[in-house]
């Protein structure tokens, strides 16, 4: 009993060390952003596009794309992510072929995002002729979070109860009536978590957008979807690499930097509220 009590009492130590030193890890990298980065922090930078080959102004239009570029890729995913999720879960019996695309999904939410560029470089680009645009990039952004949504999806679905659909086809509810009334208004707020992760790695993504959309400099905002964006991510990595004065921009990459964090943690804080407001809703 003693040598069991000692190990449940070192596991519950050890967990709460590693959760200690991940949210000290998490707080020291966002000190050392806020520390580099507050000074940029303006009206003016928030608000004016960058100027004087990008060492001046601000980052609106980067800011825009960013959330353009967001808009465009779960307009994409969300619907065909939660489709299949259902499919998976409500309709397909257990059979290769369903064993297959789960095995599928889940070996896409690991491959290199550089990999899906290429995919997007290829397919939205090329092949289908929309050439380097905002469609091009939300789409190829769409494509790399289709996996987690699926994956989020299909998990939050399993978890409602058995119970729920019985007593539903007990009330002579059809099985689509079921999903849309009963089993899916259950699931959502689990789905919503799966969507604000993919949200805060599409908003961070570099690689994909750079061969399908993105902008090095863009003069004005996007107004169609077949015009390039700027991003954040991307406008970072080209003031810190082919910048023409990559020194005189250090606050500027600090500060965008600095935006783009606010920016997926303002994003995540909304979805987090939303989905307490509406489990909050159901318990009533």
């Amino acid at each position: 009993m003693r040598w069991r009590l000692f190990k449940d009492r070192a596991a519950t130590v050890l967990l709460w060390t590693f959760m200690a030193m991940a949210i000290l890890i998490l707080l020291g990298i966002i000190a050392f952003l806020t520390e580099r980065g507050w000074k940029a922090l303006s009206w003016e930078f928030l608000t004016q596009p960058p100027r004087d080959s990008m060492t001046k102004g601000g980052i609106a239009t980067p800011i825009v794309g960013t959330l353009q570029l967001v808009a465009v890729s779960m307009a994409f995913a969300f619907p065909i992510g939660v489709a299949t999720a259902i499919y998976l879960v409500e309709y397909a019996r257990e059979t290769a072929f369903t064993q297959a695309l789960r095995l599928a999904v889940r070996c896409l939410a690991g491959v290199p995002s550089v990999v899906y560029g290429l995919f997007g470089l290829s397919l939205f680009v090329i092949s289908l002729k929309f050439g380097p645009c905002l469609l091009s990039a939300g789409l190829t952004l769409g494509c790399l979070a289709l996996p987690l949504i699926v994956g989020a999806s299909e998990a939050a679905l399993r978890a409602v109860p058995q119970d729920y659909r019985d007593a539903s086809f007990a009330l002579g509810a059809t099985r689509w009536q079921t999903i849309r009334r009963v089993v899916f208004p259950a699931a959502f707020p689990s789905i919503l978590t799966g969507v604000i992760l993919s949200v805060g790695r599409v908003a961070g993504e570099t690689a994909p957008i750079i061969f399908t959309g993105a902008a090095f400099y863009a003069p004005r905002y996007a107004t169609s979807l077949f015009m390039e964006v700027m991003a954040l991510p991307y406008h970072v990595y080209i003031l810190a690499t082919a910048g023409t004065r990559i020194s005189e921009t250090r606050s500027i990459q600090y500060g965008t930097v600095l935006v783009l964090l606010m920016l997926v943690l303002g994003v995540t804080l909304v979805g987090v509220i939303w989905r307490a407001r509406i489990r909050m809703r159901a318990l009533r």
